[in-house]
């Protein structure tokens, strides 16, 4: 299924005007140069100037790609992109299957939206140009998905690391404090601290204090 996906972006590119405009503007794709990467760009590079790799473009983007197959780091990723700037691009998160638990985490952690390879390059542009404009881009199976198993609270979706560090807030331990327990650095802890509070819905420790004392 995929490969065909990935023939069918090449062969839609190939059918391109070579003067088409590039409506997207210029998205920056972070993602490691693979198979599935490559229909990436060449889906967009007809309707993006596109820019691939760690190393930031010197023009500001309208897009920022980021590729995962799981949830682990994408938190701090997400904050990490969306901090660069205040009028940072929205950042969009690219999966090479329709994976909902990932969908609902990358949207969880502050994205703008959530592609994959399964989608067809003319879906996949309008996806960007709607998460560009800054509206929310997500699978329409993800309301679904939400409804039926996000019957339990919120903190299941803590990592192990969250959970820690939110028993030490319970405790009344400061960030420092807590760094040095786990022998971690402060900044790290407030990373921590942060995609905790997005995946709890809440904006400040005091409030994903109580909740957790709750739930646990």
């Amino acid at each position: 299924m995929l490969h065909s996906h990935l023939a069918a972006w090449a062969t839609d590119m190939m059918r391109e005007p070579q003067d088409s405009p590039r409506p997207l503007g210029l998205v920056w794709i972070d993602c490691p140069r693979s198979v599935v990467s490559t229909g990436l760009v060449r889906a967009l590079e007809k309707r993006a100037t596109v820019h691939q790799g760690l190393k930031p473009p010197r023009d500001v983007p309208s897009c920022i790609i980021l590729c995962a197959n799981s949830l682990e780091g994408l938190s701090e990723r997400v904050e990490f992109y969306k901090d660069l700037s205040p009028d940072a691009p929205p950042v969009v998160v690219f999966s090479p299957q329709l994976d909902l638990p990932l969908a609902r985490d990358a949207l969880r952690a502050g994205a703008s939206g959530f592609v994959h390879a399964e989608m067809m390059p003319d879906q996949l542009v309008r996806a960007l140009a709607v998460a560009t404009r800054g509206d929310l881009v997500a699978p329409r199976e993800l309301l679904r998905y939400v409804l039926t198993n996000d019957q339990s609270s919120d903190l299941a979706a803590l990592s192990a690391r969250q959970r820690e560090i939110l028993g030490y807030v319970v405790e009344g331990l400061s960030n420092a404090e807590i760094g040095r327990r786990l022998y971690l650095s402060e900044s790290t802890i407030k990373q921590h601290l942060r995609a905790a509070y997005k995946l709890l819905g809440v904006s400040n420790r005091t409030e994903a204090a109580n909740l957790f004392r709750r739930g646990d």
